[in-house]
């Protein structure tokens, strides 16, 4: 008996110790995302979300974003890119997509965090594309189409470009760059047929690992996701048209959202 007590306490302590260093390990890989408006760094969270944090880092060893195109902006929600990058021609060119990762919804989507987008009504969907929540989205995209996987945090003042991108003006040239965020480019342009080149488009040069450090950030301490639903789709995973890689399953709620602030 006082063999099997021993052995439940060394157990017991096992498992404290296990939990004790994760919740300090959670934090690990840092990426810089350099792009021609100014860079940002991002911690990724490898112990919190394994699978997709090797997805994403596959893109970026593999050089897939080099030349990536900020493609979608909406003020107030996200910004997303990973998807298309620009080649000297426009519109930019699908970035070649490998096989979904699994989902891993255990982090809140709250401003300043990373985020992977997917298709509607299949939460295993991901593949390249990503997006910054620009606020706290976490009533959102927490529980929506399986809860929208966030695999890293902005670091430092890095929210201060995400900022500038977005407060750039948009541009329509159809789905998937109908909310186009260009710098240095005029409405009398894009009326009168012109078309972006690299020097107005948001462009990603590269994301290059900075810090491969075990633990990295010790002292961040990122939301846990609490609402997500583990059967999955809730459902409101549906929009009109085909707009392939993207946030499809918040489509509706987007347009209600601009109803809303709409004046």
């Amino acid at each position: 008996m006082f063999s099997s007590l021993k052995k439940s306490k060394f157990i017991a302590g096992a498992l404290l110790g296990a939990a004790l260093s994760l919740s300090t390990v959670a934090n690990a890989t840092v990426v810089e995302v350099r792009t021609n408006v100014g860079n940002f760094q991002i911690n990724l969270f490898d112990q919190e979300t394994p699978e997709t944090v090797e997805n994403f880092l596959s893109y970026v060893n593999s050089g897939s974003y080099a030349n990536a195109v900020f493609h979608r902006s909406v003020p107030g929600f996200v910004l997303q890119g990973g998807g298309f990058a620009y080649n000297n021609t426009f519109p930019p060119n699908s970035i070649a997509a490998g096989s979904p990762v699994v989902n891993e919804p255990v982090l809140s989507n709250v401003r300043g965090t990373i985020a992977m987008a997917k298709v509607g009504g299949n939460p295993n969907s991901a593949t390249n594309q990503w997006f910054v929540n620009a606020v706290n989205n976490a009533g959102n995209l927490d529980n929506q189409n399986g809860g929208f996987t966030v695999f890293g945090q902005v670091l430092g003042d890095g929210m201060d470009v995400v900022d500038e991108i977005l407060a750039l003006n948009r541009f329509n040239y159809g789905s998937p760059f109908d909310t186009l965020p260009l710098k240095d480019f005029t409405a009398e342009q894009a009326s009168s047929g012109a078309e972006p080149t690299g020097d107005n488009l948001i462009v990603i040069s590269d994301i290059v690992v900075i810090d491969s450090t075990v633990v990295t950030n010790p002292n961040l301490n990122p939301v846990r996701n609490t609402t997500v639903d583990a059967g999955g789709d809730d459902g409101d995973s549906d929009s009109g048209g085909s707009v392939g890689w993207l946030l499809v399953s918040v489509m509706s709620l987007f347009a209600i959202r601009k109803r809303m602030i709409a004046r």
